[in-house]
């Protein structure tokens, strides 16, 4: 196994999808059936189907056997699949913060961290890789208010992690962000006319970096799109892991992995994208809107 697409992998899930990558293929060039590979480790034909999509810790011991069972006899392979193991089980940068933001986005923060590309849309609000922190403020208490609201603490925690995931981001040079948003969305006043004209700014201003594409839907083109929600398109460097769709409800989130299922959000992205303005008339449509702030 070479080092490279390991080594440069980044959070505990994406670890655990390339180890279980890895894995199947073994299995599958050994001919081996999931539940003849689950006897030799104690376990289950689901266990190792949910250790081969990497949605679940692994134990060492497991990997040492299943490694044995396959034939991996090269020291250098055994060595790099066994570190791979432990890193698979390490916490996330996270992890402090796991008690105050729900715990359908774990998975996702460690996704996001790892993606090379991500591609996100949002009808009702602007992006959180692209929120100030005093919109991510006013954004959250609405939000969380609807969740029959949460204590101040919790709210600050959630909007640290929301801070520290742009750091991250912003932190890697080679990803880069796509984000579709609604003209509607930028002219919701969420915390007041001066916070959002803080807010545009931001946006006018980080959309001239390289990493980041952003389009703006006009309130004349309202986006047919037919998802009705927000959605986001993670895609990583490593072949071994498909593309990954996260779509956030309200007290759950859907992963989405299935070609059928990331075809059709694909689909829908072209389209919002032959919606949406330029990047250069989107940041033009920013100013005007700044200027109508301004009077």
């Amino acid at each position: 196994m070479a080092a490279g697409p390991a080594a440069h992998a980044r959070g505990p899930t994406v670890r655990r999808m390339l180890l279980g990558a890895r894995l199947r293929r073994l299995r599958e060039l050994k001919g081996l059936s999931r539940e003849e590979a689950g006897y030799a480790i104690r376990g289950s034909h689901s266990k190792i189907s949910r250790m081969e999509l990497g949605r679940t810790a692994v134990k060492e011991r497991d990997i040492a056997d299943l490694l044995v069972l396959y034939g991996v006899t090269d020291d250098a392979e055994r060595r790099n699949l066994l570190r791979l193991a432990r890193e698979a089980n390490a916490r996330g940068w996270w992890h402090r913060y796991s008690d105050m933001i729900p715990s359908w986005t774990h998975p996702y923060l460690d996704l996001e961290e790892a993606a090379g590309s991500v591609r996100t849309y949002d009808p009702c609000q602007i992006p959180e890789l692209l929120q100030t922190e005093e919109y991510a403020r006013a954004s959250l208490a609405i939000r969380d208010g609807i969740r029959e609201g949460m204590p101040p603490i919790e709210i600050e925690g959630r909007i640290s992690v929301r801070l520290m995931r742009q750091r991250v981001f912003a932190r890697s040079q080679r990803r880069t962000l796509a984000a579709i948003v609604e003209e509607a969305a930028l002219r919701r006043f969420v915390g007041g006319p001066e916070l959002i004209r803080g807010q545009l700014r931001h946006l006018s201003r980080v959309s001239e970096a390289a990493t980041v594409d952003l389009r703006i839907i006009p309130a004349d083109r309202a986006s047919l799109a037919p998802t009705g929600r927000a959605f986001t398109v993670l895609r990583f460097d490593e072949q071994a892991i498909p593309d990954v769709v996260y779509v956030e409800l309200l007290t759950t989130a859907l992963y989405l992995d299935k070609p059928a299922d990331t075809h059709a959000f694909e689909r829908v992205w072209n389209r919002l994208e032959r919606e949406a303005l330029s990047p250069d008339a989107s940041r033009a449509l920013l100013s005007r809107l700044m200027e109508h702030l301004a009077e």
